[in-house]
């Protein structure tokens, strides 16, 4: 007979939890506010052209990821819908703006997109906005 040792029901929901959590919040007052204080404060910007679509939209799609769809995948709320632009920003960011880098400089890109891959496919668990709506 195997036993499972440290297992308890709530537990994939809550790693689900320290995970959005983490990913989220790190994501949203590390990498967007900074972007988002960027874009507000009116001087040159100087940014990815994404697409050719501009340095200024690039820049507030960028913003439109990280801080706000990482607050709400951290909410848990439209959790699978909000980490798509997290994982577009973060495969941009590794495969086109440190495309030609050593791994080192794209390491926390991938990274990032992994864990948001991961919440993509898992969904937010148990303990998140989503839950408590019944979505």
């Amino acid at each position: 007979m195997k036993r499972k040792y440290f297992y308890t029901p709530y537990l994939p929901d809550l790693s689900l939890l320290l995970l959005r959590l983490f990913a989220g919040l790190s994501m949203a007052f590390l990498h967007g506010l900074p972007k988002l204080n960027k874009l507000m404060g009116g001087g040159e910007i100087r940014f990815y052209d994404f697409m050719g679509l501009g340095e200024g939209v690039s820049l507030g799609l960028a913003v439109f990821a990280e801080f706000l769809a990482a607050l709400l995948l951290a909410a848990g709320l439209f959790t699978r819908l909000a980490s798509i632009p997290l994982m577009i920003t973060m495969a941009t960011a590794a495969f086109a703006v440190h495309g030609a880098d050593p791994f080192a400089r794209k390491e926390m890109s991938l990274f990032y997109l992994v864990v948001f891959l991961v919440i993509f496919l898992q969904g937010p668990g148990k303990y998140s906005v989503d839950a408590r709506l019944g979505k």
